[in-house]
């Protein structure tokens, strides 16, 4: 099995932005512009997710899709704010390959079954944002990690799988943009107990990071951000006070280099 590398593009309007825990989100650029240089470094696919669309009730990402499908040839999944088949159908009008979805599955888990018998599971993922509790528990998160759900994230997980979700989205909120690293104890409990694909996002802050997920957490693929988006502003030698001292700028070329060094099979 070949891993996927996937950036993650975090879209507010009609720019790209980042920040740590999913809040305090920073304006980087066109998120047109990152996608296009992930794909020529060799991306094995995108994920795009508007995060303010569920405060919102919608999806605005459909001319940005557009415009990116027009310069990428790699499979291009996307989320946020996307309740009906009717928004999904619209997703994929205008160019995606999946779509995502997080607080529309947890408020009518009929909808996971219906969107994988009409699109088919392969083009259908569901997304879990997950925080550990004082109790030591895992439980999901809707909106960018804030509203708790009451679901506890395996079991979430396994009824997901059950109704027909090709893939999971497995996010640590917790850790995400800290750059500290993944969740691996939430991650092994999650590829341990469904047999679909398992996407890790969340805590990427160098390649050892990304290498050791993949290693000892059974993942089918690793979607990372701020890692990716150090790298780009600095080539493109844009100024930027975008930072944090546990995040090593690398790009995807690298990346997959040091993964082959780890005999870890990816594209290149």
């Amino acid at each position: 099995m070949y891993i996927r590398i996937i950036p993650r593009l975090d879209i507010k309007g009609e720019n790209l932005v980042k920040g740590i825990h999913l809040e305090g989100l920073r304006v980087l650029g066109k998120p047109e512009e990152f996608a296009k240089y992930y794909y020529e470094q060799g991306a094995d696919e995108l994920l795009y997710m508007d995060v303010v669309a569920s405060l919102y009730e919608r999806n605005s990402l459909q001319d940005i899709i557009s415009r990116t499908a027009k310069e990428i040839f790699i499979p291009l999944t996307v989320g946020g704010g996307i309740r009906t088949i009717e928004d999904m159908q619209n997703v994929f009008r205008a160019g995606a390959d999946k779509v995502a979805i997080n607080t529309a599955a947890v408020r009518n888990p009929k909808l996971i079954s219906q969107a994988a018998n009409l699109f088919g599971s392969a083009n259908f993922v569901v997304a879990i944002e997950a925080i550990k509790s004082l109790d030591a528990q895992y439980y999901a998160f809707t909106d960018n990690g804030r509203e708790q759900t009451g679901l506890e994230v395996v079991s979430w997980a396994k009824q997901v799988e059950k109704l027909g979700a090709g893939e999971i989205i497995l996010t640590s909120v917790d850790q995400e943009g800290t750059g500290k690293g993944f969740d691996l104890e939430l991650i092994q409990l999650v590829t341990k107990a469904v047999k679909i694909p398992v996407i890790a996002h969340g805590g990427a802050g160098k390649k050892e990071d990304i290498a050791g997920v993949i290693k000892n957490g059974q993942v089918s693929g690793v979607s990372i951000a701020s890692v990716l988006h150090y790298d780009f502003l600095k080539k493109q030698k844009t100024s930027s006070t975008f930072s944090n001292k546990n995040i090593t700028a690398i790009g995807i070329n690298e990346i997959k280099k040091y993964l082959i060094k780890e005999n870890i099979k990816c594209r290149t």
